[in-house]
């Protein structure tokens, strides 16, 4: 082939470069060109909508599409040197000028083209109503991530619901607690299973009398139900399959152990389960499901108590005792690799939130993580150890996603799993990844209010995305209708966009009397917003006079504590204030060299404000800043030090740098709304400053 002097398919006419693009033309080159893109447009279209009908692979698709690229350059090169007349199809060479049918074969070109353009445009047209008609509302819904469960169950989705316990002994609750909890957790290891968490189960009956009611509810199609009698050194336990949609028992097994030997069940159930719904177990998942934690009865039995404490109860004192049942467990059985990494995972989230720190120190954390790894470095749940180690106590949150995605790997079905690996994926800045992530936690637990809350309360109202806040709460409090949290987080989202009678509203239908911190820290917002300085002073003075004496300040009340010192100077109760200030840094700082480290609570910023308080400008300044610099890769916490700093800065007279951090406080996620501004008395400061009125104005335009 020859640039301009073109020798194709034997022909060696000679063409003129300034007639090139007029023989194109002449050649109908231009027309088959369109026509064959017209032709592949329509081809696609039928693969795309024909292929999947009968089932054909989804790499069949993508061969037409690369057939059909491979197949325009050789139509163009036809088209050349060939030439459709009415005694067949002739090399253009071997047409004589006067016999030439090109521009009536043009013609014919031009209008076959156009029938098949209106073909592939109704078809495309076609496909697209289509799939808009076939989103149902229910659909719509699952796709916010807020649905309950989906219209189509799959047939390998399985719930294990609460075994009844049996024994005489109630006490032996956890026991049963512990069965059922370890046969969830090695289904949720075997990949082609749904299985949904426990969190959505524990609220049900044993045995529910409408089974199809409850599959629907935890979108399942099969539920286990079960059964443990404990009775000194002997247990039976009894399960049943049964298919939630026709109440059919498709399997059941009763198990009776010695107490030494029981460990084997949960794996027997698991296997037996699969098997029962043809789930394939590679020879990992095999593995997984089958191993026996420990051969220790008393290191298992300290084990399981600390599962059911985790499971039943939420707060510090209860996951210090759970955490001293998993340092008995481990006493007990050194190689008890399951303890070690439930005790690094408590360790880390005391330690996280400042609790108890002599005992759960960084050393004890990744001591216990490190156990974990090296006596089962293929398990899931050391891989969640070690993602919690560097999730809270590194805060290497890279790292730490890449922890969490190995024990995903090992771990494919598990709600607890995926809403770790969501929290970090915030804090890194990818809240798409993170949405994703939530919403597959979701379907795994659709019922766990808690999750809902989180989702609500901290990531769509981070977002600013208020109304998806609220939905996912009102959800949370149809399941749990008195979740004082969700309520309070819920009056927040209305606290952010100014809507103070409605956060009013939702706090009012809180019990007065509650002192739990989710509840007390939008109180204090509320009281502090509408300025009636003297009732955030009694919710702050009410919140402290409930702390058993010499137990030491959590960081959330620390922050408390400073507040009431900033509404005692409001309210010219200045000595007061001085108290309340020096207070909160004595107990961040008991000593002058002790290292305020940056944790869940902002207790960096805390002290900052403390600072500030009491009229210490270098000092708050300084802490400030430096909080900046410890929350500079954490996405969610940056904002807040960021805005502890500018209210810093009006303080003590600089509006200038106080107003420059305002744009980007008001844009980025976890940062300052609009009517932040307008409400807070800390940005008083500010107000007569024209750059900051505007910044009013526009809310008010909004």
């Amino acid at each position: 082939m020859a640039l301009f002097g073109i020798e194709l398919c034997g022909t060696s006419k000679a063409v003129n470069p300034k007639n090139f693009l007029g023989e194109l033309k002449r050649r109908n080159v231009y027309k088959v060109a369109v026509a064959y893109a017209v032709v592949s447009w329509l081809l696609i279209q039928v693969a795309t909508q024909v292929f999947p009908f009968f089932e054909i692979p989804n790499w069949a698709v993508r061969l037409v599409v690369l057939l059909l690229i491979l197949g325009f350059p050789v139509a163009l090169i036809l088209s050349w040197a060939f030439e459709l007349t009415p005694e067949g199809i002739k090399r253009e060479s071997e047409v004589a000028p006067d016999e030439s049918v090109t521009r009536k074969t043009g013609r014919k070109i031009v209008a076959i083209t156009a029938a098949l353009a209106l073909i592939a445009a109704g078809m495309f047209v076609f496909q697209l109503v289509r799939s808009k008609s076939t989103i149902t509302p229910r659909q719509n819904e699952a796709a916010s991530g807020l649905a309950g469960p989906a219209a189509e169950i799959a047939a390998k989705s399985i719930a294990v619901l609460p075994f009844d316990n049996l024994s005489d002994d109630k006490s032996n609750a956890y026991f049963a607690e512990g069965i059922q909890d370890e046969i969830l957790t090695r289904l949720s290891k075997i990949a082609s299973l749904k299985v949904i968490s426990r969190s959505s189960t524990q609220k049900y009956k044993s045995s529910p009398d409408n089974l199809r009611d409850v599959g629907t509810q935890l979108g399942v199609a099969n539920l286990l139900e079960g059964s443990v009698q404990k009775i000194a050194n002997a247990v039976h336990v009894n399960v049943q399959l049964i298919r939630a949609a026709t109440d059919e028992h498709l399997w059941a097994e009763s198990y009776n152990r010695k107490l030494d030997d029981v460990f084997g069940v949960e794996g027997e159930v698991a296997s037996a389960i699969a098997d029962q719904l043809n789930a394939k177990l590679s020879g990992t998942e095999q593995k997984a499901v089958t191993d026996k934690p420990t051969q220790n009865t008393a290191a298992y039995d300290a084990y399981l108590r600390g599962l059911s404490i985790e499971h039943k109860q939420y707060g510090y004192e209860a996951y210090q005792q759970a955490a001293r049942n998993y340092v008995e467990a481990v006493q007990l059985d050194p190689n008890f690799a399951f303890a070690w990494a439930r005790l690094a995972v408590l360790r880390s989230f005391l330690y996280f939130n400042a609790v108890d720190p002599n005992t759960n120190t960084a050393g004890a954390v990744k001591e216990a993580a490190d156990r974990a790894m090296a006596l089962a470095p293929e398990a899931r749940e050391s891989w969640i150890a070690q993602g919690a180690y560097r999730y809270r106590v590194l805060r290497d949150f890279a790292g730490a996603v890449t922890a969490y995605k190995q024990a995903q790997i090992r771990l494919p079905n598990n709600s607890y799993l995926l809403q770790n690996l969501a929290f970090v994926q915030r804090r890194l800045g990818l809240w798409q990844e993170a949405e994703a992530t939530f919403k597959k936690a979701l379907e795994l637990d659709p019922r766990d209010f808690q999750l809902l809350g989180s989702l609500g309360g901290e990531f769509y109202t981070y977002l600013r995305r208020f109304d998806d806040a609220r939905a996912a709460m009102d959800r949370a409090l149809e399941i749990s209708p008195d979740s004082a949290s969700v309520r309070a987080s819920k009056a927040v989202t209305f606290q952010n966009e100014g809507r103070l009678n409605e956060a009013a509203q939702e706090l009012a239908r809180i019990p007065a009397d509650a002192t739990d911190d989710f509840v007390v820290a939008p109180r204090i917002a509320q009281a502090i917003y509408e300025r009636h300085f003297d009732t955030a002073i009694s919710v702050i003075e009410r919140k402290l006079s409930s702390i058993p004496a010499g137990q030491p300040l959590d960081a959330i009340t620390e922050l408390a504590l400073v507040q009431l010192g900033f509404c005692q100077q409001w309210t010219g109760r200045d000595e007061d204030a001085r108290r309340s200030f020096s207070r909160a840094i004595e107990a961040i700082k008991p000593k002058p060299d002790t290292p305020v480290q940056a944790d869940a609570n902002g207790t960096p910023n805390t002290l900052a404000l403390a600072y500030a308080g009491l009229g210490e400008k270098a000092k708050a300044l300084e802490q400030a800043q430096r909080s900046v610099k410890d929350y500079d890769t954490d996405e969610v916490s940056k904002p807040w030090a960021l805005t502890t700093l500018a209210q810093i800065q009006a303080r003590f007279g600089d509006h200038d740098a106080a107003i420059a951090a305002l744009p980007h406080l008001l844009e980025v996620p976890a940062g300052l709304t609009r009517a932040n501004l307008k409400l807070d008395p800390f940005w008083d400061p500010l107000r007569k400053d024209p750059r900051f009125q505007k910044f009013i104005s526009d809310s008010q335009a909004k």
